[in-house]
């Protein structure tokens, strides 16, 4: 069973539009797994538009089920991991002013830095996984790294999936049969919606977890957090 982790990112933009506590982001993840969600994602940048620093060490102790920290490894970065010891930590190459991310990693280039990374959250007990491209060299340059995970970055399925959805999966299919040869496991996260997640799903095997955020507070918005959660996992066990 694929695992579902929610991206509260967007719960934060909301909150700090008007300053304050509303909505209250640490009632919003214990919702979240109260209706279900597997996981909590949070992706902190350095410029704190969205989840903040401080926001990541309350979350801590609230979250029940998996925590998953997403984030460029800069100093400040890493010195916040150490603190807070999630579940997870999913290494993502984005600037400090990138809107979203927008590439996986070239592991072959910064295979001495990610290494090191990698190498030093196992220390800390702390599975990490690595954002990367649907592209099989890369694949197999990120197992050299010693990741335990990667995290296909999903936004160009998305963008294919109406026009030809067989052919927008299908990198995504080789490079998860490769990561499950080689034995990595295998996250997916960028743009899956309630149209593209089931065939997604069904099309890319052994897949353990999806982080979504902005599709799904969005659908929150019609349908209320419990009912779109439920509507997540219901197809992900299609």
């Amino acid at each position: 069973m694929t695992r579902l982790s929610v991206n509260i990112n967007k719960v934060a933009t909301i909150r700090n539009a008007r300053g304050g506590n509303v909505p209250d982001l640490l009632q919003v993840a214990k919702d979240c797994e109260k209706f279900g969600a597997e996981g909590i994602t949070v992706h902190p940048r350095p410029d704190e538009r969205h989840i903040r620093y401080n926001d990541v060490r309350l979350l801590k102790p609230v979250v029940n089920t998996e925590f998953n920290i997403e984030g460029n490894p800069i100093p400040s970065f890493i010195k916040l991991v150490d603190q807070v010891l999630p579940d997870q930590v999913t290494l993502v190459p984005d600037s400090p002013d990138a809107l979203t991310s927008n590439a996986g990693w070239d592991c072959i280039k910064n295979r001495a830095f990610l290494t090191e990374i990698v190498s030093h959250l196992r220390s800390l007990g702390i599975r990490s996984s690595i954002f990367l491209d649907p592209d099989l060299s890369q694949v197999e340059a990120a197992a050299i790294t010693g990741v335990d995970r990667i995290e296909l970055y999903t936004e160009s399925y998305a963008k294919q999936f109406a026009i030809d959805r067989l052919n927008a999966v299908s990198s995504f299919s080789a490079a998860s049969e490769l990561a499950n040869e080689i034995g990595l496991g295998v996250n997916a996260g960028h743009d899956l919606d309630l149209e593209n997640l089931s065939f997604f799903k069904e099309n890319v095997s052994n897949v353990k977890e999806v982080s979504i955020g902005h599709a799904l507070i969005s659908d929150a918005l019609y349908y209320g957090l419990e009912k779109t959660i439920k509507l997540y996992l219901n197809e992900l066990a299609k």
